[in-house]
């Protein structure tokens, strides 16, 4: 059966797809709309086509809906980066005009020609952790607002008595000493407590969200809190955009997914480096919260950070020194875990896969996969390879 691809460009109302053969032929091409009638209809025009592929653009933006609703349905879904998409429609018709008939000709090409995007699959419990992650960072960012404006009517109620760091318990004592008389003291006051209460309902959920996601991690057997400065949230955020660690061949292109891995701007006989941008940025973020818990404690990330700023490295090249360790050590921890759970399954096995149940950026990013320079040895060994099969990329079909 020849099998074909289906790119889809997706949009919140609407979906371009073209379908082409492994040719880059076009066998087909239609707009369709997201609602159930939409939806109905462009699976229904797929059935044509039974060894059908789908790639959508973008599975961690715009066209997650659309992916984990194929996915649900059981269909092939591999997830095509919006920057491949980009090359290929400029170097295909040399001007880069940007349609929704080009954006799906160019998602179909892209999963044709290259033979390691990721192929998506369900994991309810990944999904779960990931929705529970982001509900508590948004929480965390309406905490940080109701704080801010709960400060500046205390500020007005209390002239140089607000701390810089205020808790519930301190606000409700402060706001216990005002007893305003005129209309807008009243009101005034009237807001305040209602932001407190605003407050201390947003903490209480952000605990629950907090047990929730701890409770998570420990159901799947992950031992990434056994690091110093990694708590349940940064566990969840890891394993949610992470998901496979199969997926990274080594610590270097997992430090290069996580940003931190330097850039390499050597030139001539000059030998440097400078700080990468790229990688996805949640985890770098996660990195560096639990970097900072290490240098507040004392901890072995602590005396390296020294032992750094010793040899004469800046303070943040030294802290970047040290985030780079910490995510040599999740990605050990991360295989370890992997391998530990095919031990516990009789009928898996543990090796490269390009299959993820994260929607995120590739592991493969345009930064360096240069460690930082270190003197100290490998201290473990790198993930066992298993044997290449000699049919690679989305038209493989099993022996």
């Amino acid at each position: 059966m020849e099998q074909v691809v289906i790119g889809v460009d997706p949009h919140k109302l609407s979906a371009t797809i073209e379908v082409v053969d492994h040719q880059e032929q076009l066998l087909g091409s239609g707009r369709f709309t997201t609602d159930q009638a939409g939806y109905a209809s462009m699976r229904a025009y797929a059935k044509a086509w039974p060894g059908r592929i789908w790639a959508v653009e973008g599975a961690n933006g715009a066209g997650r809906p659309l992916a984990q609703r194929l996915l649900e349905a059981g269909e092939h879904v591999v997830d095509v980066p919006a920057k491949l998409a980009a090359r290929v429609r400029l170097f295909d018709t040399g001007h880069n005009r940007k349609t929704d008939a080009h954006d799906a000709h160019a998602v179909a090409i892209v999963a044709v020609r290259t033979t390691n995007l990721r192929v998506l699959k369900v994991d309810g419990a990944l999904e779960a952790m990931r929705m529970l992650t982001d509900r508590r960072e948004a929480l965390t960012r309406r905490r940080v607002q109701t704080v801010c404006r709960l400060q500046a009517l205390l500020a007005e109620l209390l002239p140089g008595q607000v701390k810089r760091d205020i808790t519930t318990g301190q606000a409700k004592a402060m706001l216990a000493t005002v007893r305003p008389r005129d209309i807008a003291g009243k009101t005034r006051r009237r807001i305040a407590a209602e932001e407190l209460a605003e407050l201390i309902a947003v903490e209480a959920k952000i605990k629950k969200a907090t047990a929730e996601l701890k409770a998570m991690v420990l159901a799947r057997d992950s031992r990434l809190m056994d690091i110093h400065g990694v708590g349940a949230v940064v566990a969840a955020r890891i394993l949610a955009d992470v998901g496979d660690i199969a997926r990274f061949a080594d610590r270097n292109r997992f430090a290069s997914w996580t940003g931190t891995a330097p850039l390499d701007a050597s030139s001539g006989e000059q030998n440097r480096h400078r700080l990468s941008r790229a990688g996805n940025r949640r985890v770098n973020h996660m990195i560096h919260i639990a970097a900072v818990t290490q240098l507040r404690l004392d901890t072995d990330g602590r005396a390296y950070y020294r032992r750094k700023r010793a040899a004469g490295k800046k303070p943040q090249e030294a802290l970047r020194c040290l985030k780079r360790r910490i995510s040599d050590a999740i990605y050990k921890q991360l295989v370890k875990d992997a391998a530990r759970a095919c031990e516990a399954d009789p009928g898996g096995h543990y090796g490269a896969s390009q299959e993820s149940s994260a929607v995120d950026l590739p592991p493969r990013i345009d930064t360096s996969d240069q460690p930082l320079p270190d003197p100290q040895p490998r201290r473990y060994a790198a993930p066992p390879a298993t044997r290449k099969s000699p049919v690679a990329g989305p038209f493989a079909t099993a022996g």
